[in-house]
Parts: structure tokens; sequence; C-alpha cells
């Protein structure tokens, strides 16, 4: 007989029921996907490294190492293998693409698995093994020959095999890019005896190392072996590694931000919802006592109700969650643009399937005790009516004002302090929805304003001319001249034992321009350096300070006056080159930024890059954040529909013999309809004022967490605004419409005798 009853009660509060699974649905959900996700990418690209021997340090000279030089360095007690490396920009005969070259003298170091074709041969003197991407997006098949240009000579080789390394798992060629572009540049890999037969010599500026060695004892060991001071990268400052970290990181952000607000918001949903249905069901539970139940039977068979609800949200919140993980971690979707990895396989951490049980008890201890208040007292006590707590005379009604107020107004103010825990739980719900919709527009405005400015003023050139690592600073300087360009040098020095990058400009056409902390464009001072926000940060200098850094090789100390401080992509110490000039600071010319398309091949122009193929790849970013925008606002519409049509709903029920008073002594469906839309809309109006800076503290919060490498200032436009408040207030109406037709169908006299 109970289980016929169980199933009467849920069809007859089935709006409640749906409500309470959708809410655990989603909070479940979006709890195992994002966990999920950050997990996947953690297993499966550490699987990756392994596999492909992504190396842990990077000796790196310009001048190259020696065999000695990887001798001594295998030689050092801690390091598992070491291999000389080359990985340097080329351009395609073809179409001009950018093709990173990459040679490795111990493929178990910096390798790489084939996808297709034959295995890598060693002492191949005419092999190609390419990537897989770039072969696929510009229709090259194995056996093709492919030829690249480098230091001004043609390298012809036939690809032998389609490959994926873990060193190029995000492969971003230009430092200014954001995405990968397979379209317009990939990397391919050649043997040592390749190289040679190309060069006439092996030239390897690197030595990449697996070692669990901690970093400062390395580089004792390497300084001691080699004998001078070299510049050691470690995994974290290479992009695929870094990055697929911050991936991760990233999606434990997320986890740790939004599920507990949809969890909570479940919890709460459940609570309320709970216990005005065991309210409701009060003369059933008298009834029940009565024909001589036991109140241990009578609350079972309630607490069923939340039971069946943390049962059901937990199953379709698992699928949910693998749904989402598979959404973002598709190879062919959003993080399939960023990574190149041969195993998309979803893993789950085993922390979420305990907390998953942690919340099925919490809900069903909800369930619990919500009826246990219920079965106080005698069975002739639980027969009785339930009777709202009497309401004290509310300070306003004791002044003048309170006169002066209409009858729906004095009517909906009640309510809401009668019924405050109802009242409360709506607010946050419209706080949740309101939250999501800043924080996912916002985040949209924000890099709308990043990108243009830094892609669209600052980036004033067409073309990048990336300068061979042997070329004189005559040759670059005829370069520079011959294309109306501005040049820059780039390297690497060490501050406070972490490499971080010095970048010293000579700006005469304008090509280059700079980004200050409040995102505004702004000229460099030959007075003194700039360094950007993070080494300000980090280092606790500030304008007017002092900075010292040490170049590695030579390790010479430079002090450089702080005249300002950046915005910037890269981690880095910024001046003129007549400031470095006054410092007696040695550089060479790397690069030249002009206006420039048609960039004639030339033995000191190393590669190319044009700011039409950064551009492309800033559109696949905002498409794939476009995307998780759509979700979290679809996800904030359904968390405000569920939570105001669930609470809507018991409030209309609760108040179903006023209301059918208030039609009784001559009150009309639509004066009715307008009173319970007013009592929704105060609520939500309030939830919006409440929810905006909430969700701008959190916008705030993510941008630091998710985006510190970006250094960007939190922007909102006025439309985020408009579209938040709108799309709440839009919801909220709905909803209110949907309960208000419910009044011409209230039996009045049911309603008015239920209670005798």
């Amino acid at each position: 007989m109970l289980f016929r009853k169980l199933l009467r009660t849920m069809g007859e509060y089935k709006a409640q029921f749906i409500s309470m699974v959708v809410m655990v649905v989603l909070g479940m959900g979006v709890f195992v996907g994002f966990n999920m996700e950050w997990y996947t990418i953690e297993t499966d690209v550490s699987e990756f490294f392994e596999d492909t021997g992504f190396a842990d340090y990077r000796l790196v000279d310009e001048t190259g190492f020696s065999l000695e030089d990887l001798d001594r360095v295998s030689g050092i007690d801690g390091v598992e293998r070491a291999a000389r490396y080359l990985s340097v920009n080329t351009l395609s005969a073809k179409d001009k693409d950018t093709v990173t070259l990459t040679v490795t003298t111990d493929p178990k170091v910096s390798g790489f698995i084939v996808t297709s074709g034959s295995e890598y041969e060693e002492d191949s003197t005419d092999g190609i093994w390419m990537s897989d991407r770039y072969a696929d997006a510009n229709g090259i098949t194995v056996g093709d020959d492919f030829t690249i240009i480098y230091k001004g000579m043609s390298v012809t080789g036939t690809v032998k095999g389609l490959v994926k390394s873990g060193e190029y798992l995000i492969f971003i060629p230009g430092e200014n890019q954001l995405m990968p572009d397979y379209g317009t540049s990939g990397f391919v890999y050649i043997s040592p005896a390749m190289l040679v037969t190309a060069l006439g010599y092996g030239y390897y500026p690197q030595i990449n190392v697996l070692s669990d060695m901690d970093k400062d004892a390395f580089i004792e060991a390497v300084d001691e072996a080699l004998g001078r001071t070299a510049l050691v990268l470690e995994k974290d400052d290479i992009v695929s590694y870094a990055e697929s970290n911050g991936e991760a990181e990233e999606g434990k952000t997320m986890a740790s931000v939004l599920p507990p607000l949809f969890l909570a918001i479940a919890i709460l949903t459940m609570l309320t919802t709970m216990n005005r249905i065991t309210v409701n069901e009060k003369m059933q539970i008298g009834t029940l006592k009565a024909l001589g139940y036991r109140n241990r039977t009578i609350r079972m068979h309630y607490t069923m109700f939340a039971l069946i609800v943390a049962v059901l949200g937990s199953i379709f919140g698992i699928i949910l969650g693998y749904g989402l993980a598979s959404f973002i971690m598709d190879p062919a979707g959003s993080m399939g643009t960023y990574f190149d990895m041969p195993d998309w396989t979803i893993h789950t951490p085993g922390m979420t399937y305990l907390i998953l049980v942690l919340m099925d008890v919490l809900l069903v201890f909800v369930g619990w005790v919500s009826v246990s208040k219920m079965l106080k007292g005698t069975a002739a006590d639980s027969l009785r009516p339930y009777v709202p707590r009497k309401m004290r005379p509310l300070a306003i009604e004791r002044t003048s004002a309170w006169d002066r107020l209409g009858f729906s107004t004095k009517w909906n103010i009640r309510d809401l302090f009668r019924h405050k825990a109802r009242s409360a739980v709506t607010v946050i719900g419209v706080m949740g929805c309101v939250l999501l919709l800043v924080a996912s527009f916002g985040m949209r405005d924000t890099m709308d304003e990043y990108i243009d400015v830094f892609y669209g003023d600052a980036m004033n050139y067409e073309t990048v001319i990336n300068i061979s690592d042997d070329a004189t600073d005559e040759q670059a300087m005829e370069i520079c001249r011959m294309y109306d360009g501005d040049w820059a040098s780039k390297t690497s020095v060490q501050l406070e034992g972490d490499a971080v990058g010095l970048e010293i400009y000579n700006i005469m056409n304008d090509h280059v321009r700079f980004v200050d902390q409040d995102m505004n464009l702004t000229d460099l001072s030959d007075d003194g350096a700039y360094i950007c926000g993070r080494i300000a940060k980090d280092t606790g200098v500030g304008i007017g300070d002092t900075l010292t850094f040490t170049t590695y090789i030579t390790s010479q100390a430079y002090s450089v006056r702080i005249v300002g401080i950046l915005s910037s992509i890269s981690e880095s110490i910024i001046m003129t080159s007549a400031y470095a000039d006054f410092v007696g600071m040695d550089y060479s010319i790397r690069t030249v930024y002009t206006d420039a398309t048609d960039i004639a091949s030339d033995p000191a122009i190393e590669s190319t890059l044009t700011k039409e193929s950064i551009v492309r790849s800033f559109d696949t970013f905002m498409e794939i954040m476009n995307e998780m925008i759509l979700l979290l606002a679809i996800a904030a519409v359904i968390l405000g529909l569920v939570v105001l049509y669930n609470l809507g709903t018991m409030s209309y029920m609760e108040r179903m013999r006023e209301l059918a008073t208030l039609k009784v002594v001559g009150f009309r469906d639509r004066q009715i309809g307008r009173i319970l839309i007013g009592q929704n809309t105060w609520l939500t109006i309030v939830g919006i004022v409440i929810g905006v800076p909430i969700g701008l503290f959190v916008l705030d919060y993510l941008l630091h967490e998710l985006a510190s490498e970006y250094e960007m200032s939190m922007c909102i436009t006025w439309v985020t605004y408009v579209i938040t408040i709108v799309t709440t207030l839009a919801v909220s109406l709905m909803v209110s419409l949907m309960i208000g037709m419910n009044n011409r169908k209230i039996d009045m006299v049911s309603a008015l005798k239920g209670g005798e």
C-alpha cells in the first residue's frame, strides 16, 4: 500500500520532484564533468609525455653543444637520458608556411610516436616524419616529397611517417599566437644524418635531459660538468607542459567554483521543497499514524522521496558529467583544437564517486529531517491542519507609509516575511543565474577588449621576420631597412633563479606598441626599463626601484631602473635599444616587424609569421570561448527556471486557500496573477542586485586564477548588464505567467473546505 501511495504522491508533486531531480543532476553533472576534465588531461597528457620522452630539462646555448658536452651532461649522476636537440622555425618552399624543423639525437628523448607510415630511421638521409595534423590540413600524405627552406638552403625529403610529439602537444610557433593553426604551421622531424647531409655539419643549440633531479641540484651539476653557466629551462617553462598543466588547474578551479554553487542551491531546494511537501502531507501522516503505522515506517516512507531524487540525480548527473567532459575533451571539439595527442580516453578521479555518495547521504538526511518534524506528537495532533506560525506586525506596519501601500503590496510583503526560507532560496537561485550570466558574458567582453588592444592596436604590423641565429646584426639591419621595419632582440636572462625574457626594441616606424596595466597604449621611454605585471608581483619591484638580472653563459649582471609596468603575454623585462646601450648591454637582433607581406628568401631569414595567421588563431580561440559561454548561459537559464518554478509552485500550493478566498470576495484571475507576478519580480530584482556584484567578484577571481599569464583587466560592457537583467527578468516573468495560469483551475469549494 505504501508503495502505491509513494507513486501517487510523486505524481501529485511531480513538478517539485522533477525540479529537485533537475537541480541535483545539474549540480552533480557539473561537478563530475569538470573533475573528469582535469583528471583526463592529467592522465592522458602524462602518458603521452612518457611515451614520447618529454624532456624534464633543456640546456640552451645558441653557439651549439658538442658531443663532448653531451657526454659530460649524460655522465651526471641522476641523469637518465640526454640528447642533443634542434628545434627551429623554417619555411615550407611551396606555401611559405612556418614549419618547425626538429632533430633529436636520441628518439627516446623529445621524440614522437608514429600514427601512420613507417617507423623512424635514425640513419635516413631523405626521410621526413611530419605532424599528422599539419599533413591532414594541407593534403599531404605518406610518400609525398616536401621541401623546407632553412638558412637560405632548400632541404627536400620524402614524408615517410605522420607523427605526434609531446614536445608539440600544444603547437604554437609564434609567441603572439593563442591557438594552433595547422593550416599554416606544423612541425617535422628529420634524422641527425639528414641534418648533416643538408648543412654539412650538425648544429644543436639544446641538450634535452630526462632526470628526476631537483632543479637547483641539476643546475649546479650542469655548470660544474660544462665549466660554464648554462641557460637551463625546466619543463614548466615549455608551452606544452605549462599550458596543459594550466588547463588541468583551470579545470580544478572551475570544479571548485561552479559545482558548489549548483550543489548548494540543489540542497537548499531539496530542504525547502521536502519541508513544504511534508507540511502539505501532515494530515496524511496523521492518518497513517492512526492506522497503526510506526513513526519509523512513516519516516522511511517519506525519506524514500529524497532517496529517489538523490539516486536519479546521481545517475543522470554522472551521464551529464560524462557528456560535458566528452564535449570539452572531444578531439574534434574545443580541446582538440588546442591539444594534439593520440589518446582521449575519459578518466574519473576516485574521490568523485566518494563525494557523490556523501552528497546522496546528505540529500537523504535532508528528507529524513523534514519528515521527522511532522511526526512529533500524537496521531490526533498530526490530523489537525497545519497552521502557519502567527505573524507579528512588521515594523513597517507601524508607519504611515504602510497605509499608503496597495493591497497586493501589503499581501506580498507579509507573505515574504512569513515564508523567509522560501524567499531566501528564491533569491539565491536568481543570484546563481545572474552570477553565471555576468561571469560568462563578462569573460567574453574582457577577451574582446584584450584582443582589440593587444592584437588590433599594439600589433601594428603585417609580418614578423625571424632572423637566423648565425646572422649578423648588419644583415638583420639590412633586412630591417629593406622592409621599413622595427627590430627587436629577444633572449632569456636569469632573475632570482628563474628564466625570464629580455626584450630590447628599436621602434622607428610604429609597428610595435605597448600596453600599460590599464589597457592603454603607451610609448617606451629611453630613461629606464619596463617589467610585466607578473614580475612586479613576484619580485615586489615597482616604478623607481632597481632590478638586477644576470645573463646566461657570461653570468654578466645588469642593474636597471624600472620606469613602468606593462601588460604582457610573456614574462619579460622590456627596454629600448638606447637604454640597453646606456647600461652597456650586449644583444643581437633576432626579430623584424614590418608591413611588407612579400618577403624574399634570404640566408639571414629563419622564418616569417603573418598577422593574418595570428588573428586566425584568435578566431578559433573565440569560437571555443563562445561555445563555453553558450553552455554557461543555458545552465543559468535552466537554474533560474527550475528554482523559480519549483518554489513558485510550492508558494501557490501553500496559498491556494488564500487565493480561493480572494476569488470568492471578487478578485479576478488577472488581479490575482498580478499579485503572484509582483512577488516573483521583487525577489528577482533583489537577486539581480545582489548577484551582479557577486558575479563581478567571481569573474575577477577567475581571470586571476585561470588567465593570470595574459594579465587581463576585467571589462564589462553595458550589453552584458542588459542581457543579464533582461534574461533573468524574462525567466521570472515566464515562470510567473505559467504559475498564474493555474488560478483558473482553483476549485474554490475544495480549497476553502480543505482545512476543516
